[in-house]
């Protein structure tokens, strides 16, 4: 598709950018999302937990919308190709959705292997189905609203509806992720005041599970808040006419949750689930356990 090249992009009624993008900041952080998905894929691999699959699809989306935020950015300013702009702002806006799926189906794994059934608000069996449900929704919303912003410059009218669409699926998705937070927190609440049998099992480190989901999703709901806001201001304000704030405070953010899952990975549960005793670490390396010595011993 050929670029039309407008000279008066920084004052224009609508542009793909304000600013001239850094293709350096694109191409490291197209690098890290790539590493990080091949780490949590070997990841879940390694521990089986195939319930992370979304996370892991989380990161590749990343990886694709840098990729072409990229090629994007190597086009002449002004001149910019409606394609990689597409590619880049639908994928690196829909990433934290499929992070956030992931979230939604570990506290489900963390109250089957409490047994905490009675202790959570929302049936076990539906917790995934009902918040993922919420995020869908949202993501339908967001797919269709950069469709509108990517044609808004043939009709510069569709990129006002594009944003109001964006940003009410943002304010809505940041609302759906504080109630599943709240849903979270109650059931902590509760397992705290009358823990389960199963629970009270040393192997099981329900509560250290809970402060993983918690400061991953704090990272997810930071991210979304800063995105609602940029949106908000509109295409003249401070935060989308200045590339920093969003390599901080999405991309950054992002790389950095992602990265505290390669550190605190959830695996360990997967392994329980099964009945069986975790054969390596939540560390980075996935160290394997010496024979002889127990999993306590063993255990950071």
């Amino acid at each position: 598709m050929a670029s039309v090249c407008n000279p008066n992009w920084q004052t224009a009624t609508f542009s793909f950018y304000r600013y001239v993008p850094s293709v350096a900041a694109a191409v490291i952080f197209c690098l890290l999302f790539l590493s990080s998905t091949i780490v949590h894929l070997w990841q879940m691999y390694r521990t089986k937990a195939w319930f992370l699959g979304a996370l892991c699809g989380g990161c590749f989306a990343e990886f694709i919308g840098y990729a072409a935020r990229t090629a994007s950015a190597r086009q002449e300013p002004g001149c910019w190709r409606m394609m990689p702009y597409i590619i880049q702002s639908v994928f690196i806006l829909l990433a934290p959705a499929l992070f956030s799926a992931s979230v939604y189906v570990l506290l489900g794994r963390i109250v089957k292997l409490t047994d905490g059934d009675s202790h959570v608000i929302i049936k076990r069996r539906v917790i995934t189905k009902t918040f993922l449900a919420g995020d869908l929704f949202c993501l339908f919303m967001q797919c269709a609203a950069g469709g509108l912003m990517g044609g808004s410059r043939a009709v510069p009218k569709l990129a006002k509806i594009g944003n109001g669409i964006i940003i009410a699926s943002l304010i809505l998705q940041l609302v759906w992720f504080a109630f599943f937070v709240v849903v979270a927190l109650m059931f902590h609440r509760s397992m705290k005041l009358m823990p389960t049998r199963a629970a009270s099992r040393s192997e099981i480190r329900w509560l250290s599970y809970l402060w993983t989901l918690y400061i991953f999703s704090f990272f997810v709901m930071v991210r979304s808040l800063f995105r609602a806001i940029e949106f908000i201001e509109g295409s003249d304000g401070v935060l989308q006419t200045t590339e920093v704030y969003f390599y901080i405070m999405d991309s950054l953010l992002m790389f950095l949750a992602v990265t505290y899952l390669h550190w605190k990975h959830p695996g360990e549960i997967a392994a329980l689930l099964r009945s069986e005793e975790p054969e390596c670490t939540n560390g980075l390396k996935l160290l394997v356990k010496p024979a002889g010595m127990s999993w306590r011993q063993f255990r950071p």
